[in-house]
């Protein structure tokens, strides 16, 4: 049987003048985006594009930090967990 993955990152928002700045501190991505709603849905959408692409190349993929551990460390950004699943299909 085919395996499907979950993975379960902590993200860190910071709002600028213009953009909203999502960055993935366990894997070194950033994205952002014109608002919360918009960040998080690219933040979302990058970590699947992202673990897709490490498991197609069999590429490490960090183990992801406590959330209380980043969310200790950036008390003046909002942190909050992002998810996604792969399937079977995602990986051919």
């Amino acid at each position: 049987m085919a395996e499907i993955y979950q993975f379960v990152y902590p993200v860190i928002f910071v709002k600028g003048e213009d953009q909203v700045v999502a960055t993935f501190p366990d894997l070194g991505i950033t994205t952002d985006g014109f608002s919360f709603e918009e960040a998080f849905l690219f933040a979302k959408d990058y970590l699947r594009v992202y673990c897709t692409y490490a498991k197609k190349y069999e590429i490490d993929i960090n183990q992801p930090s406590f959330f209380e551990d980043v969310a200790n460390k950036n008390i003046m950004s909002n942190v909050m967990l992002i998810d996604t699943v792969l399937f079977p299909i995602d990986l051919k």
